[in-house]
């Protein structure tokens, strides 16, 4: 009796993952991890050039193939793949590649992985920059903490990059979302229907390894790839504001500041005088964060959940964020160290939870037991599989009932034939 055939999955990245580089990544690795323990046949694709440090995909049987932009040779790609399930990775590469898909695997599932809402990032991000314009204090930010989801709606809604993002969310059968409070503003303020969304968190195995004591660690840390405009944010917060007010209850403290990809910009920051250590890439994220006492993440815009949090609590390292960093990760737990909303209550945290053992230890505690309610690999891993396979068992009615997503694909399609046929006709043309 034959086997059944492996289920085909194409995966189109917006670029070759880069797991050590960035939580995005990462967590791309988690699904496409949890593909392969399923026995699925995945390939991996991206019209991107190779970055610095890129995963192995080759090592964990996952099938490698650049693609290129805006060429027709990803038409005789896909259908002679035939996938049966495509997962975009962030909305612009629905945008490129979706409706060559819909032309030549009209039956594959179609799935969207977000990491985050870029376009609820951007709106902070000019939200932040018209505050600065108007307000040289750099000490108190409640304003731009955590507002109602309507004022994120009223501040998205015009956006082209709203517009562009959530219909590319409609135009797919399933979307990805790592935030439980990006799915709410979603379908409270935006009406998407809710079925077409699945929450998949960072997915990980809450460790069990002893955790280096209090006493052998030492510095604070404050770890992010430098291209992610939050983190370039956050170390200039520190920098001008935050970091002075550390040193001034603790003159000798160090902080150890890492990130891929770091620009000039920001190694002229370094200051060893001032314990301001420009650090660069990390080989092991891990390693240098369990080596530290205190993570900081004085995050002033962005969104999704953060990775460098749940890597804190994995090396059992508190943290001290804001209302940003912590955004959508802890639902009803405690948080795992301190969440503040001006630079002298992080900095006053900060000290705290770096002189503080019995402190330290209860946050500690806390970002164990978060870890295991809320991302544990063997709940969401099980989880995303059986939320696939129903769709792909629905497609059909998913489809029908998804008429938004359905004329929105229409009019994608006939627009690029439209435009196709008018480039032919004007090449016909004599000169």
């Amino acid at each position: 009796m034959s086997q059944p055939r492996a289920t085909k999955v194409l995966v189109i990245g917006y670029v070759w993952p880069e797991p050590r580089s960035s939580a995005a990544s990462g967590h791309v690795m988690q699904i496409l991890e949890t593909f392969r323990q399923q026995g699925w046949d995945i390939t991996f694709s991206s019209p991107a050039g190779a970055g610095e440090h890129p995963a192995d995909l080759t090592a964990l049987g996952i099938r490698q193939t650049p693609i290129e932009l805006n060429s027709s040779s990803f038409d005789s790609f896909v259908t002679e793949l035939a996938p049966d399930v495509v997962l975009f990775d962030q909305f612009m590469m629905e945008e490129q590649f979706g409706w060559r898909v819909e032309k030549h695997c009209p039956n594959a599932l179609r799935v969207l992985e977000t990491s985050d809402l870029q376009s609820l990032r951007h709106a902070r991000h000019q939200r932040l920059k018209e505050r600065l314009k108007v307000n040289d204090d750099l000490e108190d930010f409640n304003e731009l903490f955590a507002p109602a989801l309507r004022q994120e709606f009223e501040l998205m809604a015009d956006s082209d990059l709203a517009k562009r993002e959530i219909a590319a969310i409609y135009r797919c059968d399933l979307t990805l979302m790592i935030s439980e409070v990006e799915i709410e503003l979603l379908v409270q303020q935006f009406k998407l229907p809710r079925e077409l969304l699945h929450w998949c968190p960072l997915m990980i195995e809450v460790p069990t390894e002893p955790l280096p004591l209090f006493e052998d660690r030492a510095h604070f840390l404050s770890i992010g790839n430098f291209r992610h405009a939050p983190n370039w944010d956050a170390v200039l917060w520190l920098k001008t504001t935050i970091w002075p007010l550390i040193r001034q209850q603790l003159p000798g403290a160090q902080l150890h500041i890492y990130g891929a990809y770091t620009p000039p910009k920001a190694t002229a920051l370094h200051n060893a005088a001032q314990g301001f250590h420009v650090m660069n890439w990390a080989e092991d994220a891990l390693q240098v964060m369990s080596a530290a006492r205190v993570c900081l993440a004085p995050l002033r815009f962005g969104a999704g959940i953060k990775g460098k949090l749940v890597d804190a609590m994995l090396c059992g390292t508190p943290n001290v964020t804001t209302p940003v960093g912590a955004e959508g990760m802890h639902g009803l737990e405690p948080w795992p160290g301190a969440v503040t909303r001006t630079a002298q209550a992080f900095a006053d945290s900060a000290v705290h939870l770096h002189n503080d053992r019995a402190g330290w230890l209860n946050a500690q505690a806390k970002g164990l037991q978060l870890l295991g309610r809320r991302y544990r690999q063997t709940a969401h891993g099980p989880a995303l599989i059986a939320r696939i396979e129903e769709c792909r068992r629905s497609l059909v009615s998913i489809r029908r009932d998804n008429f938004t997503g359905s004329m929105l694909r229409h009019h994608q399609h006939k627009s690029t034939q439209y435009m196709s046929q008018w480039i032919e006709a004007k090449n016909r043309q004599p000169q």
